[in-house]
Parts: structure tokens; sequence; C-alpha cells
């Protein structure tokens, strides 16, 4: 275990031509090679802080620690728009915690809703705490668990929304794309709930129209958003029938953004990004375990 404290970016940046970070004005501030994998934590001259999981990788999550309401990634303003797809937003499940961005904001937004948020990896969670402003009350958990196990062993129908956002570029645990392991996320949602799932898309996730027949195979139906200036893809999945056009589904998500004080508009969000994924590609296969 190795911990390199407020060293120079510099040799990061060294390190790798392609970097998704930019290089510029970064200072590490922790770095931790342990057992369940390598944790690294910058922030620039802005005060933006960023979790990655490897030198020269995709960010996990960033955070402006004197700004609660400021989301950086666009990936997470799309995820939000699954809100307008459930009934109620009371009980909320997050699976990966990263630094901690998306639950902390359902929390300050809806301060009325029990959260759990679970992680597999012990150091995330603490590194969440120590430097993204990530905190736990009477409404707000963290588990550290396998996420599938977490779910297996829910009550049926036990949240309105299950976020899914344990999903990399290249590493996707494989354990959470499979037909048994939704099964067990459909059981415990809400029949009036939706799973909303963070994907990348096929041009860097070899999986990614295996997944999406998947969800099909589960779930009644799915709306998929493409993430503008990003490779994410957001996977809106319902155990129900529910047509909804793209005027729809925008209007319904401007209503969420608009009666909680978003700072930005959903409904911008699905207009540029929606598809109602109602055809099944009979090339792609449905993931087993």
């Amino acid at each position: 275990m190795s911990f390199k404290i407020l060293r120079s970016f510099a040799a990061l940046c060294a390190l790798t031509a392609l970097s998704l970070v930019s290089c510029a004005a970064q200072t590490v501030l922790y770095e931790n090679r342990g057992a369940d994998g390598t944790v690294i934590v910058t922030q620039d001259a802005n005060g933006l802080r960023t979790l990655l999981f490897e030198h020269g990788g995709a960010r996990q999550s960033v955070v402006k620690p004197d700004d609660p309401d400021h989301l950086e990634l666009p990936y997470a303003k799309a995820a939000l728009a699954g809100l307008a797809l459930a009934d109620r937003q009371e009980r909320m499940l997050v699976v990966g915690l990263g630094g901690g961005t998306l639950p902390m904001f359902l929390r300050r937004h809806y301060p009325g809703a029990q959260i759990d948020v679970v992680d597999i990896s012990p150091q995330v969670v603490e590194v969440a705490r120590r430097y993204f402003g990530f905190r736990e009350d009477q409404r707000m958990r963290a588990h550290v668990a396998d996420g599938r196990k977490f779910i297996e062993d829910a009550r049926p129908g036990a949240y309105d929304i299950i976020f899914l956002d344990a999903y990399g570029a290249d590493s996707v645990p494989a354990h959470l794309t499979t037909r048994e392991f939704l099964q067990a996320v459909r059981k415990a949602l809400d029949p009036q709930g939706v799973v909303v799932s963070n994907v990348w898309g096929r041009g860097s996730n070899s999986l990614y129209d295996a997944m999406v027949r998947t969800y099909q195979d589960i779930f009644d139906d799915l709306y998929i958003l493409s993430v503008r200036e990003a490779a994410n893809h957001i996977l809106l999945a319902l155990p129900r029938r529910q047509v909804l056009s793209k005027a729809e589904l925008a209007q319904r998500a401007r209503r969420v953004s608009s009666a909680r004080q978003f700072r930005f508009d959903l409904g911008d969000i699905v207009d540029v990004g929606f598809m109602h994924a109602r055809d099944r590609d009979p090339a792609s296969r449905v993931l087993l375990d």
C-alpha cells in the first residue's frame, strides 16, 4: 500500500499521452494501490476534485466541494431523467458510490427520501467521505457490499428507483450484466418504479448491444438516452408497458427539474438523446450467468 499526498500531477501525465483527464494544474491529493485496486484523487486550479481508478483513466466522479449542486459529468445529469418515470421517489438505491456525486445530489433535492448506497470497495467509501464530502445520516446509508448480493437480499418492491452506476468502459462487472441479475433487480423494484443504468456505448463497451438485449428480455419497456459530449448511454428500464414519446418524456423530465429546482433542464437532455428501444436485435445475445 502506498500513499502519495499532494505530489505533482506531471508524473501522471507522463505515463500516457491519451489521458482522459486534463493535466493542467492538477494536484494529486491521494493515491493508494490497495488490495481492491488503485484509487486516485486529484484537484485542479478551480477546486474540482476528480476520482480515478487508474492513471490516465476515465473520470469516475467530479465534485466541487463548496458547491453540492454542481454536476460536472454529463452522465450524472442525464441519469436524473429517470426520476420522471417513477410514481414515487421515496426509496432509492445507488449501486456504485464513486465520489458520492449522485447520492449527495439526490439527498439534497429529495430530503425526505431513504437512500441506500452500495459499493464493493471499502477504500472508495472512505475516500468519498474524506475527499468528496459524502455524508451519511438517518436517511442515507453507505453499505460496503457486492451490489448483486445486496439486491438479491432486498425485499420485493423495496425501491422506487434503482441506479446502477458500476459499469466502467473497460471494467464491466460480468455478474452485474446477466439475465439472472436483472431478474433480481426487477424483483427489488416497485412495479411503478424505474431502473436507471449508466453504461458505456458500443464504441467503448463490447458488451453494449448484449446488455441492451438483456434489459429488453427482463423489462417490459426500455428507453435509452445518449449523453451529449460523452460516450455514456443511460438505460431507463420499466417493469411495465409505458409507451411515451420523446416530447412526453421531456415534458415529464422538465417538470421534475423545475419542481426540484435543478440548475439544468432535464427536458433538454431528453430532447437531445431520446430513443425508445422497441426493436430487439436478433444478432445480440442475452447475457447469462
